[in-house]
Parts: structure tokens; C-alpha cells; sequence
């Protein structure tokens, strides 16, 4: 039953009121005759809107796309400092839309509100682009410049985000609500264009083109920036066409003293004898016309809505953060094309361009013929499930790659390795404080041992006996080790004597996407390696080990090193994702010297492309329920409030970033198990949406008027009118 329906049974209460306290009443904007597009129901003014907000949401993601490596290359800030800033971004980005919607609908209206952000946005970018310059300035005034750039970037951002959509929507008419449907699902489908082409472009000027010696991260906010002022050209062109409604007014402080008042006068009016009221905001009709009070309703009863949608967007977020890490650990060569981890994220983007025209076009009509309602809240709902069973699919292989990885070394353990770099087999005793044998086993030279053996230690660190016959040579040596490390035992001779060295191996020895190599050098002189042209590192002579250094995944055919009297040139070969190698450099006399290769820490085998159904499945829950949801979002808001709705909306994000966050930090939990349990929250609260949904009844469009359309309730002296109808929730 609709709330704003006439009911026959209805209850008449009269109460005092001031005709002094009800707000005016704006002038109604004059008809205008839209342009259609090609004979359509659609206003040629929807074009520049859609245009725009293609060019502004590349520049958003174009930019974005870069910000990490910006803040950890060039501002010089640690990982967690990067990350911290960049996340802080994000969810400011989330949480001005409030601001945008309040300005919108009780200022300037939404055509001045995005004009005058979007100057801001570009000043933004300005800004942001000046302070990527190498040369001007120092540090302190980069750091200043991106702050500030940011913070203008997310102010336009989030501003113009509830007023673009919104605004779309006022260019139709009632009478053309499928075609305004139609609408948003184009409107969505621009945000993902933008994202897809800006994701791989922008990195593309940053790491392809040199600006000052090093990568040009102006050219790469310029860039942006550019599309930025393309995107208010655009908007400003079609101005004479746009339908613009006034502000309705400063409604927000109107909404909050309305149920303030309710509340009040409710618990002011607590005795037995007072008629009761058949919804709690009627108790503010004493003070607040009919109008608001109706339209506070409509509000509220979509903003319960809207409670359990945040933690959709806690896992629809995580494409990002956690299944780009699960991409680290997975092979990304698909045999035609080598995918980087955080590629993967295109996978969003370009979906999103396939489905939307899929369901469209295709399933809603398919499931309508059929004759089955598929309303807004089942197609969330649905929505919902599938993003349920994508981390289902996340979970069951992020279980397959921990069974892939080193088993983790526990209090009291240590792993070993011996490498045999002398000319002859050696066979090596490990001896324990008591001198009982912990490992034994022979070692050809240069065998290449592609695992590590655990011992047990007594005590936190031990030290261990080695016994050691080469040849005719019987040695023993000692060495010490502390729990829960990685440990290499290297051996060397030249067939006169043998010796030996422990080299602690780093657990965790590669970043993000990067693949970790270290040498050691047999020459009889120091070698200078240069990995690429930002990465150098030198080693000692005569069994010098180096750090580890990480370098990104590829071929390697010839890395060019130095000595103090030459120049030589090592085939590395192929380097994996997430994989650790040690190379050994070698005197070959006749080819000059080599590299002997060895996998310290194997790359993980298992595909990437096994994490295209999870994407798969959380990209169909996401057209599923974010286009729906902004289409559901403006069709049933009041008209006075459509802008703050949208609004609303957008801050849902924000709150499943802070979801993420707060489990991510307080659980505790092994992968795959934070991936059932989001899987599982997700779950109940999808229960929780459907039962509300099943007992909240839509608005028809004809029931959502402008104030100036409905009747002014019948006056008599001090008395007003008032109808209180059932409201269904």
C-alpha cells in the first residue's frame, strides 16, 4: 500500500498551526520545449552530461591510478605513510558529496554546483601537477602542493558526484520513466569507460615518457587535468538546453528540526488520554506543513534502506587491495600476453561495459516475459548474493595457493638450505648441541636444491656443528641461527680446502608486484651489476654476497655488469612474479663469465586467470546493485531531495571502506578465512535488506509531485487538516 495513497479508513487530527511557519513556496520554472535525440524520448542535453562525465571520471581514476607510486617515488614517503594518505583520499573523496548536495539544493542549484566544483576540481589538478615538477621547489613545497591539490581534487570530486546523475534525471519527464532509466545504466556505463582507458593510459605517461631524468608524474596529473577542464567545456555547451530546477531551498536543517520536533512533542505528549498518531512524524504537525512532513517520511523510510548497503561496498572495494595481492602471488602469464597483478583491476571496468547492455537488453526482458517481478530491491538482493559467492571463489583459491607456499617457520625452527659451490660432492653432517646427527645428506656441485630442511632448535638461537668431507678433507665449522628464519649454509673450494658461510634469507623477500634477486660473486674482484637503469648494486670479491634487491617481472637477456678492468653482459633469463632467485657468478674461461641460477622462493604456478569468475561474479553484482541502486535512489526521493539521497548513497561507500578497514586490522585472520567471513557478513545482511525490502512499498511516480503541485490543506481560522496515513515499513 503506498503511503501517499488516500486510504478510506483515514484518521483526522486537527492541530494548531502558524501559517507564519510554513515554508515558502518557490515560483514554478517556466515549460521549455526539450531537444530529443534522433526522434527519441531522450534530451539531447543528456549527451553533454554523459560526455562529461566520462572526461571527469578519467581524470579522477587516470589520476588515482598513479597516486601510490607518487607519494612512495617521488614524495619520498614510506609504504605505510602512502597508503595512509591514499586511503584518506578516498574516503574524503566519499564523504563530500554531503557538502556538494547541501550547496545544490539549498544554494546554488545543481547546474551552478557543478560548475563552480569542477573550477575547484581543475584548480585541483593544476595544483597537483605543479607539485609533481621536479624542479621546483624542494620537498616541503611538493608535500604542501600535493596536500593541497588533493584536497581541492577531492572537495570537487565529491561535490559535483550526487549533483551530476541527479541532474540527468531532471532533463526527462514523468511520462518517460523507462527512458530515464535507460539513462543511468548509459551514465554508469561512462564512469567505467573513463576508468578502463584512464587505467591504462596514465601509467603509461608516467613510466613510459622521462620528464627531468625520471618518470614524468606531471605529465601524468596533467593529463588528467586536462579531461578535467574537456569535462566543463562540455557540460557548459549545453547549458540552453538543460531543464534546471531551482533549489528547493535550505531543506537538510528543515528535515532535522522536523524530526527533532516529532520526537520531542512526542514524548511531550505522553499521556493516555492524547489520540495516538499512526506515524511518528505526524507528532511534528503542529509545527511543519504537510508537504515537509510527507516528503521527511519518503526520506526516512529510504534512508532505512540504506543501512545495510555498506557492506556491499566493503567487498566490491577489495578488488584493489586484497584480490591485487592474491594476484602477487599468481602466475600472470597467460602464454599470448603476461598480466601484471594489479592489471587485473581492468577486468572491472571492462566487464561492467559488457554486462550492463547484457542484463539491459537481455535478462531483465528475459526474466519479464517470464513473468516474474524483478523489482529494484530483488535485483540488489541478487546483487548481494553474487558478491557472496565471488569471495566464496576468492576464498577456495586463496586456500590453493597457501597449499602452493613455503610452510611458515614456527617458534624454535629454522629452515635450511646448503648450496655446493666447490668443484667436487660434498657431504654434509648437521650436528645438534649433543652432537646427534640432524641432517645428513651428499651434495653434487652446483646441485641445485629446490627446497629448504627444518630443524628444531632447544632454545631461541643454537649454534650448529657442520661437518663437511670434500675430497679428502674432513672439516667441521660452526655456525649460529635464531628461530624462525631462512637460512643458507654456501660451500666453496677449489679441491685444497673447503669453507662455508651463513647467509640469513629474508622470509618475505619481494613487494607488491616485484621480483627479488640477489648475487653472489666467485670472481677475485668486486662486480658492479646494473639491473635496469634505476637499480645498481655492487659485490664484494671472492664469495660476496649481496642484498636482495627487487626488480619488476620480465626477460633479462643481458644485465650489464663491470669489474674494475671490464665489461661483461649475464643472461638472467626470465624472472617470475613474487619469485626470489640467487644468482651465482661464475669464471667460464672460454665464454668469459656467467650466472648460475637458483629459485630461492618459487613463483606461485597457479594462474591468474583463475580469478576471472570472482571478478566475474562481483562485476554482475555490481551492475546489479549500484546501477539500480542510482536509479532506485532518484525515482523514489522527493523532489526537494534527490540531490541528498544521492548523497547518501555515495557515503555508503565510505562507511564499507571503513568496514574493510576495521576487520582487516582487528581480525587476525588467515586470508582465506577474512574471505569467508566478508562472504558470510555479506550473507546475513542481504537476509536482513530482503526482509526490509519486502514490507517497503515503492512510490509510484505519480505520487512524487513538486510542492507547488500539491493541494494547500484547508485552512479554517488557526486549525489546519491534517491527513495521517498507514505507512508501511
Amino acid at each position: 500500500m503506498n503511503p501517499f495513497q488516500k486510504n478510506d479508513s483515514k484518521e483526522n487530527s486537527f492541530s494548531p498551526v502558524s501559517t507564519e511557519e510554513l515554508p515558502p513556496r518557490p515560483q514554478s520554472p517556466p515549460k521549455k520545449t526539450s531537444l530529443k535525440i534522433c526522434g527519441t524520448n531522450y534530451p539531447l542535453s543528456i549527451a553533454f552530461i554523459v560526455v562529461n562525465e566520462f572526461c571527469e571520471r578519467f581524470s579522477y581514476y587516470g589520476m588515482k591510478a598513479v597516486l601510490t607510486l607518487y607519494f612512495l617515488y617521488f614524495l619520498h614517503w614510506d609504504e605505510d605513510t602512502s597508503t595512509s594518505v591514499y586511503h584518506a583520499f578516498s574516503s574524503l573523496c566519499y564523504f563530500t558529496p554531503i557538502l556538494g548536495a547541501a550547496i545544490a539544493d539549498s544554494w546554488l542549484g545543481k547546474f551552478k554546483t557543478i560548475i563552480y566544483l569542477s573550477l575547484v576540481y581543475v584548480l585541483g589538478h593544476v595544483i597537483k601537477s605543479f607539485g609533481a615538477i621536479p624542479i621546483l621547489g624542494g620537498q616541503m613545497l611538493h608535500r604542501v602542493l600535493a596536500v593541497t591539490g588533493l584536497s581541492l581534487i577531492a572537495l570537487g570530486t565529491g561535490g559535483i558526484k550526487p549533483c551530476v546523475a541527479a541532474f540527468g534525471g531532471d532533463q526527462f519527464e514523468e511520462k518517460h520513466a523507462e527512458e530515464r532509466t535507460r539513462y543511468f545504466s548509459v551514465f554508469y556505463l561512462s564512469i567505467n569507460a573513463g576508468s578502463l582507458i584512464s587505467t591504462f593510459i596514465t601509467p603509461m605517461l608516467r613510466g613510459d615518457i622521462q620528464c627531468f631524468g625520471e618518470d614524468c608524474y606531471a605529465l601524468a596529473f596533467g593529463v588528467p587535468g586536462l579531461l578535467m577542464v574537456i569535462a566543463l567545456v562540455v557540460f557548459t555547451m549545453g547549458s540552453k538546453m538543460y531543464k534546471k530546477p531551482p533549489p528547493e531551498g535550505n531543506i537538510v536543517p528543515q528535515v532535522v528540526k522536523c524530526v527533532g520536533f516529532a520526537i520531542s512533542n512526542r514524548f511531550k505528549n505522553r499521556a493516555g488520554d492524547i489520540s495516538k498518531r499512526q506515524h511518528w512524524l505526524d507528532w511534528g504537525a503542529e509545527k511543519y506543513s504537510k508537504q515537509l512532513i510527507m516528503d521527511v517520511k519518503a526520506l526516512t523510510r529510504i534512508l532505512f534502506l540504506y543501512i545495510p548497503l555498506p557492506m556491499f561496498w566493503a567487498l566490491l572495494d577489495q578488488q584493489g587491495s586484497r584480490w591485487t595481492l592474491q594476484a602477487t602471488k599468481m602466475d600472470g602469464n597467460l602464454g599470448f600476453f603476461v598480466l601484471q597483478p594489479d592489471q587485473m583491476q581492468v577486468l572491472n571496468p571492462l566487464l561492467v561495459l559488457v554486462f550492463i547492455p547484457l542484463f539491459d537488453l537481455g535478462i531483465y526482458r528475459l526474466v519479464s516475459k517470464c513473468g516474474i517481478n524483478f523489482s529494484s530491491i530483488r535485483k540488489m538482493a541478487v546483487g548481494m548474493i553474487l558478491a557472496c559467492l565471488a569471495f566464496a571463489v576468492a576464498a577456495a583459491i586463496e586456500i590453493k595457493i597457501d597449499g602452493m607456499v613455503p610452510p611458515q617457520v614456527g617458534p624454535q625452527e629454522v629452515f635450511l638450505r646448503v648450496l655446493n659451490l666447490a668443484d667436487g660432492e660434498v657431504r654434509v653432517t648437521v650436528l645438534g648441541d649433543n652432537r646427534s646427527s640432524l641432517l645428513e645428506e651428499s651434495i653434487k656441485s652446483f646441485q641445485k636444491i629446490p627446497y629448504y630442511s627444518k630443524l628444531h632448535l632447544n632454545t631461541k638461537s643454537q649454534d650448529f656443528h657442520f661437518h663437511l668431507k670434500y675430497h679428502n678433507f674432513s672439516v667441521y665449522t660452526e655456525h649460529s641461527v635464531e628461530e624462525k628464519n631462512w637460512y643458507s649454509l654456501i660451500l666453496h673450494g677449489n679441491g685444497k680446502n673447503i669453507s662455508s658461510m651463513m647467509v640469513k634469507d629474508a622470509e618475505n623477500k619481494t613487494t607488491n608486484v616485484m621480483t627479488a634477486v640477489r648475487f653472489v660473486n666467485t670472481l677475485h674482484k668486486d662486480v658492479n651489476i646494473s639491473l635496469n637503469k634505476d637499480i645498481a648494486l655492487s659485490v664484494g670479491e671472492a664469495y660476496g654476497v649481496s642484498a636482495y634487491r627487487t626488480v619488476e617481472r620480465g626477460e633479462y637477456p643481458a644485465v650489464h655488469c663491470r669489474t674494475e678492468d671490464k665489461d661483461f653482459y649475464l643472461n638472467l633469463g626470465q624472472l617470475e612474479f613474487a619469485a626470489t632467485y640467487l644468482f651465482v657468478i661464475i669464471n667460464n674461461t672460454s665464454q668469459g663469465p656467467k650466472a648460475w641460477k637458483m629459485e630461492d622462493m618459487r613463483a606461485n604456478r597457479l594462474s591468474i586467470a583463475w580469478q576471472l569468475p570472482q571478478y566475474a561474479l562481483v562485476t554482475a553484482g555490481e551492475v546489479m546493485f549500484s546501477v539500480t541502486g542510482l536509479e532506485f535512489s532518484y525515482a523514489q526521493a522527493p523532489s526537494s531531495m534527490k540531490s541528498v539521497l544521492q548523497a547518501a548513497w555515495l557515503l555508503t561507500v565510505a562507511v564499507g571502506n571503513i568496514i574493510v578497514l576495521i576487520v582487516a586490522q582487528f581480525s587476525g585472520l588467515v586470508q582465506w578465512a577474512e574471505f569467508i567471513l566478508f562472504s558470510c557478513l555479506l550473507l546475513v545482511v542481504c537476509l536482513i535488506f530482503s526482509i526490509m525490502g519486502y514490507y517497503y512499498v515503492p512510490v509510484k511516480p505519480e505520487d512524487i509531485h513538486s510542492p507547488e503541485d500539491k493541494q494547500i490543506p484547508h485552512i479554517q481560522g488557526d486549525m489546519i487538516n491534517l491527513e495521517t496515513r498507514k505507512t508501511r515499513l
